[in-house]
């Protein structure tokens, strides 16, 4: 029988997200419905509500999500009624030419939950990112559940589900960062200061964070920058190169996705760095490097999708180092909203006062 619950939609470019009743069908084969109890309130939900993503509006936002799985469709093996689970967007196929050979983290073919959600006239709802979990109960391709330790706070938890995996996973997974190298981190939102938290992690000596905004930095000061620059005061790449040694940093993650602090973290890099590219462009963004440059430099400049994790292997080792005390998921959490505060929980995260507002489900 259809589920009846509360939802946020966007209904239109732009316009305010409203509170509306969702119908949620029963699982079918390889699904399962979700109870969420926390979701966070992420930035591409808000490039969503803007169009920014597709015009497959309404759209049932939300994707940072933990919750407790209520019910699972036929063929379903991996979890079962009752399993706490964090939600994810890489639901793995295990048959594709990137899972064929290894790496299924980058997995070409993930999927998500067959039925549709829909309004209570029958309107079908565009999940964000395959998940929509600013909602009481959500349905998902069961392949998209990742169970973890129950004990792990669900505000907390559900940010591994989006933006703060793929900072972390930027440092550990695309960047490699090591122990004792030099790491710059230019852009220090939600994002930019979970790579931050990754780098230290991996073991970095040094971990410059870069922003234009002082509240920024001091939260990466939390999360274990060791030095941090204003880019609206000082010059970026000769004050990285200062604090190297005259080298530039061994790994530079770039998370705002723009040209310029683009060409920043390439110029900031040591000979044969790496940098990583975790900041979303635009379609229209372009960038022009010497083409003598990108060679006399060497090393590597690489993207990172969702922090190229793979949520089986990665969310249930970040949550126990969570709970251990030596990964601070907590540090991450400005506020718990409701459902109905979302809109303004947008208003919020543009004004840059929070890293992230995340919603609670009771």
């Amino acid at each position: 029988m259809p589920h009846k619950v509360q939802g946020v939609v966007a209904r239109a470019v732009g316009e305010p997200v409203t509170l509306e009743t969702i119908i949620v069908p029963d699982p079918g084969p390889g699904e399962a419905l979700v109870k969420v109890q926390a979701c966070g309130v992420c930035h591409t939900d808000l490039h969503y509500r803007e169009g920014g993503i597709n015009d497959e509006f309404p759209f049932l936002l939300g994707h940072e999500a933990a919750g407790v799985v209520e019910a699972v469709g036929g063929d379903v093996t991996d979890v079962a009624p009752g399993d706490y689970v964090i939600l994810n967007w890489r639901a793995v196929c295990g048959n594709c030419r990137a899972c064929n050979r290894g790496d299924a983290q980058y997995c070409f073919n993930t999927h998500n939950a067959t039925q549709k959600m829909t309004l209570e006239d029958g309107t079908e709802l565009s999940p964000a990112l395959g998940i929509g979990a600013f909602a009481e109960k959500t349905l998902v391709a069961a392949g998209q559940c990742t169970k973890v330790d129950p004990t792990a706070s669900p505000a907390a938890a559900g940010l591994l589900g989006c933006g703060v995996m793929a900072g972390i996973g930027a440092a550990i997974n695309t960047g490699e960062v090591g122990r004792g190298d030099s790491v710059a981190v230019i852009g220090c939102g939600g994002v930019g200061n979970a790579a931050v938290c990754g780098s230290e992690l991996a073991g970095a000596a040094t971990i410059i964070a870069v922003d234009v905004d002082d509240q920024k930095l001091a939260w990466a000061k939390e999360f274990g920058a060791t030095h941090t620059i204003n880019a609206t005061t000082e010059d970026v790449v000769e004050r990285i190169r200062e604090l190297t040694g005259g080298n530039g940093a061994d790994v530079v993650i770039e998370a705002v996705g723009l040209p310029a602090t683009y060409e920043q973290a390439f110029y900031a890099r040591d000979l044969a760095g790496t940098v990583v590219l975790v900041g979303v462009p635009t379609p229209d963004m372009k960038i022009e490097l010497p083409l003598i440059d990108v060679f006399g430099r060497g090393g590597s400049l690489k993207s990172s999708w969702y922090g190229d994790c793979l949520p089986s292997r990665d969310f249930p080792m970040l949550i126990d180092l969570y709970l251990q005390g030596r990964l601070n998921l907590d540090g991450f959490v400005s506020e718990t909203i409701g459902l109905g505060d979302v809109e303004e929980a947008f208003h919020k995260m543009e004004r840059g006062e929070v890293l992230r507002s995340v919603v609670e489900i009771v």
